[in-house]
């Protein structure tokens, strides 16, 4: 077993050799515990190992936003205990090479980092009540933005018939040209192959979508054993009553790595503009045919987007999805900027405190030193 076997490659060893920390071991988070994690490391017999470890308050105080501290499938620099009674310490985070994340639920301004340094994002969905097209564009653009692979899984399609999942899987596959979809059905162990071809050493893949979709049982099925516990599905919903609680990375006996998810209630915007219009190109494209530059999509005399949902060329509901992504990041960014401005003036107003309390203190020695008499 190597560190390749974990994820590592030359890029992540550059990183660690510029820190210059000659005491400390790579090591990669499994699990975050609140307090402590759980790291993986290789030793020197090429033995994984695996280590219960804190972070150091330098990595905690040099970090800006929580989304900065490390996070599961990071990479790390591990200063090890010399004895079993020490504490094993993360002394640095190496810079992501990728990082899916989203904005956290509410009016926060705040980065959730969900999975670090991964290759694949696989959404597991269904075809029945799960299926939302409109979710599906919010996960694909997050997935973009973090530099990953997406890949679809309509699950459950014993449950639904071979016209829906069909159905399903074309409406997701309309929705981007880049992304791979596959009908599955892990309760009957159907398709499991795909999810598996992806899932090559070193690689990194994470699993995410709503509570109840399968994403437990695929996990059972990859590694043979109840390793989630899942309990009967519901007749009325087609969902399980339990899923997954945290988030945790787990190495596969015949290469890659896993990194399973809760289930997520709410895909709210982390990203950038540009994102977004890559994401819509078919919008981007139909706007630049408006007559006018400045076209507002509306009851503008020759819109080409008007045109275009009024002909059926262009889906309403995405459309709509469009304008209400692009009203987020616009909304996220405004926060964001006001935020930044309420650190510049609180940041404005320590300094003069510190100017004039310095400068309080150096008339009170004056006074109290007979040589500035």
């Amino acid at each position: 077993m190597t560190l390749n076997d974990l994820g590592w490659n030359k890029k992540f060893q550059k990183a660690f050799d510029g820190l210059s920390l000659g005491n400390c071991v790579p090591a990669r988070l499994i699990r975050d515990n609140k307090i402590t994690y759980g790291a993986l490391f290789v030793d020197q017999e090429g033995d994984v190992c695996e280590r219960e470890v804190l972070m150091s308050g330098k990595v905690y105080h040099e970090a800006a936003t929580d989304a900065e501290l490390p996070a599961v499938g990071d990479w790390i620099a591990l200063e090890l205990a010399k004895d079993e009674d020490g504490e094993n310490m993360i002394r640095a985070r190496l810079p992501r090479q990728t990082c899916f994340s989203r904005k956290l639920p509410g009016k926060s301004t705040m980065e959730q980092v969900i999975a670090a340094n991964v290759t694949v994002v696989v959404v597991v969905t269904d075809a029945g009540s799960d299926f939302n097209p409109r979710r599906m564009e919010r996960y694909f653009t997050l997935i973009r933005r973090s530099g990953s692979k997406a890949v679809v899984l309509v699950n459950k399609s014993d449950l639904f018939t071979d016209e829906q999942n069909q159905e399903a899987a074309e409406m997701i596959r309309d929705l981007s040209e880049d992304v791979d979809v596959y009908i599955t059905s892990a309760a009957e162990n159907e398709g499991l192959e795909v999810l598996r071809k992806y899932l090559e050493p070193g690689i990194s893949v994470t699993l995410v979508g709503s509570s109840g979709v399968g994403k437990s049982t695929l996990v059972n099925q990859l590694l043979g054993e109840d390793f989630q516990w899942t309990s009967d599905v519901n007749e009325l919903t087609g969902k399980g009553r339990h899923t997954t609680t945290a988030r945790e990375l787990i190495l596969l006996d015949e290469g890659g790595i896993l990194i399973d998810n809760p289930g997520m209630r709410e895909i709210q915007m982390w990203t950038d503009e540009q994102t977004l219009r890559e994401s819509f190109l078919d919008v981007e494209e139909l706007a630049a045919q408006c007559k006018f530059h400045d076209c507002k999509h509306g009851n503008d005399k020759g819109c080409a987007i008007r045109e275009a949902v009024e002909s059926g060329e262009l889906d309403a509901g995405r459309y709509e999805s469009y304008l209400k992504l692009d009203e987020e990041i616009e909304e996220l960014e405004r926060r964001q900027k006001k935020l930044r401005q309420l650190s510049v003036r609180r940041a404005k107003r320590d300094h003069r405190i510190k100017a004039r309390n310095l400068a309080d203190r150096i008339d009170l020695e004056k006074d109290q030193d007979p040589e500035w008499r």
